[in-house]
């Protein structure tokens, strides 16, 4: 009982859902566009690793004010097309 409290308290308040959700949302994304998009300009090489974590150091701040941009307008464009 006393654990589940425990891990209760750990969590976010529900408020920062869309910033929690952009923050995941943008981490995974960035980090698989940041892989394939190094290897289809540089291929895979050696130093294939290092570039990817250049590209995602530089794609994942980005992602994530995108997302936070965006995510209203994705949300109304998901309203008006699914049906209650």
């Amino acid at each position: 009982m006393q654990e589940a409290s425990i891990q209760s308290s750990r969590k976010l308040h529900a408020k920062y859902t869309p910033l929690v959700f952009a923050f995941y949302m943008s981490a995974i994304m960035a980090f698989l566009m940041s892989l394939i998009i190094v290897a289809a300009n540089s291929g895979i090489s050696d130093h294939y690793l290092n570039q990817v974590l250049h590209a995602y150091r530089i794609a994942m701040p980005a992602a994530f004010f995108c997302i936070l941009v965006v995510r209203p307008l994705v949300m109304l464009l998901v309203k008006n097309t699914v049906k209650n």
